[in-house]
């Protein structure tokens, strides 16, 4: 399967599922994800405004915002710019109906980055949403610990890859 077809069937999958499924399987992953050593260590984590067929972070990210520096993804042309998620930073629907904070671009460190994706594979491969916007940004932090979290249908033996495409450190389904 292609990576189009891939993403075809992802979608198909994820309409099978009733949205209180996902929501109570985000909930598991998320848990799973604060329990995670790297999260709890991590100062500063740049985390996703999740889309309705993602893993549902907004209620994780209201959660953790007083107690750690919560990082989301601003989309500017081709590419993301870090923001910093602070008290007082309105979220407004950005590009492709995402939620953005309304910041000044974030310039310090990261100590985790959280990945969404259509799907993974246990090798770390990645497959977004077809415009390359985590690969250009993942390259500028190869430091940088990452964590993809997806539901468990999403989570594959194979998925297609070019060698342009980032790698993700770990998985986190169910």
């Amino acid at each position: 399967m292609d990576k189009k077809e891939l993403r075809r069937h992802i979608r198909q999958l994820k309409k099978s599922y009733a949205p209180e499924s996902l929501q109570q399987q985000s909930r598991q992953i998320l848990r799973q994800l604060s329990s995670h050593p790297d999260f709890q260590q991590a100062e500063y984590v740049m985390l996703y405004a999740s889309l309705p067929d993602e893993v549902q972070t907004l209620d994780f990210i209201e959660e953790w915002k007083n107690r750690k520096h919560l990082i989301l993804p601003t989309v500017v042309g081709d590419d993301i710019i870090p923001v910093e998620l602070t008290a007082d930073c309105p979220m407004v629907e950005g590009s492709f109906h995402i939620l953005e904070p309304q910041s000044n671009q974030y310039a310090g460190p990261l100590d985790l980055i959280v990945v969404p994706g259509m799907a993974f594979d246990r090798q770390g491969h990645r497959l977004g949403r077809g415009k390359g916007y985590y690969d250009r940004f993942l390259i500028k932090y190869p430091e940088v610990k990452t964590i993809g979290i997806c539901f468990d249908f999403q989570l594959l033996d194979e998925v297609p890859a070019e060698p342009h495409d980032q790698l993700i450190d770990e998985i986190i389904s169910l």
